[in-house]
């Protein structure tokens, strides 16, 4: 655990500071520990950073929070990972409202190769079920190093880590509240069995209740930290929509099981895919084709580009990570690469144009 923790637990129990003005006080004051320790004059040189604000920050109570938050995770063997941490899950930083901090038990990889999320109603119908154990058995035989993640919720959240389980998949639960408790506590002993080769991770200090509105802030945790949204089944209304479209929001790739057309359960789906805002999902070799998973077990010969195209620094840099790494989603080129998502685009383009990359479904990129 970082010297800084206190510190970084403290940034999020400060009152009126969110997820933009945390970053913000980071990008100026460059570290954690200085925030609560620098000139009032040098905070109020800072951009949308109040009076009010500062005097929140000056409070003594917030770190008297921090430290008796410290001492639950300390007791509780869990990890704080700061989203300058390495082991934060990179994909969310490509998120402009990504948490500054999670709280995460288990000891799991959170930025594997190839990790999706499974969402959907929670009052699923025997279809959704048996498709939800089928596909992530399918992955499991397919894609063994997948990691599946979703809200440990009722319906189809709990069946997709329950099935990951039964078939030797990494599992990931995003929670609505702190790690002091579970919700609903009778998803208990799954979320046990889980932490061998899983995580449960949340944004929320120990503490907080499963609100409301608190379900629906987990929900981009949910979408940001996978590289495809699937969902299995929902209504005309429910948080695997919110979910779905966050994850359009955040470039991911999101799927929909299409369900018949009066069924309750799939009308939520049937409506993303028919307004093209899911792919239709019957298969794992759907997602597999979208996603160019395939593609890089076969690109085994990348070519020499033409020695006569010029390349800035970002398309050189773009040209040696795929050269290397074959066929790669646009998401984990980003990762890679360090480069936010919008930026990526544009160097992508130019390649495209340059003749160098080429697209293919699911927001892959390779050679061309």
């Amino acid at each position: 655990m970082s010297d800084k923790s206190l510190y970084q637990i403290a940034l999020t129990q400060i009152k009126g500071v969110g997820v933009m003005h945390a970053r913000n006080l980071m990008e100026v004051v460059g570290d954690e520990e200085d925030i609560f320790r620098e000139e009032v004059r040098k905070l109020k040189s800072i951009p949308r950073i109040s009076r009010r604000l500062i005097q929140e920050i000056r409070d003594p109570e917030v770190l008297r929070r921090a430290e008796k938050e410290l001492e639950f995770v300390v007791k509780n063997n869990l990890r704080i990972l700061f989203y300058t941490n390495p082991d934060y899950p990179q994909r969310l930083t490509q998120c402009i409202d990504a948490p500054i901090l999670l709280y995460a038990k288990g000891q799991v990889n959170f930025n594997r190769q190839k990790v999706i999320s499974i969402v959907g109603t929670r009052t699923e119908t025997r279809y959704g079920q048996e498709f939800c154990r089928e596909f992530v058995r399918d992955l499991a035989e397919r894609i063994p190093e997948v990691q599946i993640v979703s809200g440990l919720a009722y319906g189809i959240d709990i069946h997709a880590h329950r099935a990951s389980l039964q078939n030797g998949l990494s599992t990931v639960a995003i929670l609505a509240h702190g790690l002091d408790r579970i919700y609903p506590a009778m998803h208990r002993q799954t979320a046990i069995d889980m932490l061998e080769t899983g995580a449960l991770l949340t944004e929320f200090p120990s503490g907080t209740n499963p609100d409301r509105h608190n379900f629906v802030k987990r929900n981009r945790i949910v979408a940001g930290m996978s590289d495809a949204v699937v969902v299995v089944e929902s209504g005309e209304k429910g948080g695997s929509l919110t979910t779905a479209d966050l994850g359009n929001s955040y470039f991911r790739e999101v799927f929909a099981v299409p369900g018949r057309i009066h069924d309750k359960m799939s009308s939520g789906c049937n409506r993303l895919i028919s307004s093209n805002n899911a792919l239709l999902l019957q298969s794992v070799d759907d997602l597999m084709t979208h996603m160019g998973w395939e593609e890089e077990k076969k690109n085994n010969f990348p070519k020499q580009r033409d020695l006569f195209v010029e390349l800035s620094e970002n398309e050189e840099e773009v040209y040696q990570v795929l050269l290397k790494g074959g066929a790669m989603q646009v998401n984990a080129l980003a990762i890679e690469l360090n480069m936010p998502v919008t930026a990526l685009f544009m160097t992508l383009l130019e390649l495209e144009i340059k003749n160098v990359v080429t697209s293919l479904p699911g927001g892959v990129y390779k050679l061309a």
